[in-house]
């Protein structure tokens, strides 16, 4: 799997957990978008893009498959997250 391009959007109030929403394209044809970016105590994280069922729980509607995948997308976006923010100043 290939990670092409990445986009950043900052939210408008980064004063609570969620900082960001990136985009993912994968392997040039399938793109990932309204990944979330979130501080956590011990860092950032990411959140897959979900939605709210009936019962009030949130299911994914796309998500790795496996950890090493969930590793590398999460390694890649929040590198150009640090990115971001390190050109912010």
């Amino acid at each position: 799997m290939t990670i092409g391009d990445i986009r950043i959007r900052e939210v408008r109030n980064p004063e609570g957990k969620l900082k960001a929403v990136a985009s993912v394209t994968i392997d040039e044809c399938f793109v990932v978008h309204d990944i979330k970016i979130f501080e956590r105590e011990d860092g950032f994280a990411i959140a897959m893009p979900s939605r709210k069922t009936a019962e009030g729980k949130y299911k994914d509607i796309a998500h790795p498959l496996n950890s090493e995948t969930r590793e590398l997308l999460q390694n890649a976006i929040l590198a150009e997250f640090r990115s971001m923010l390190a050109e912010k100043g």
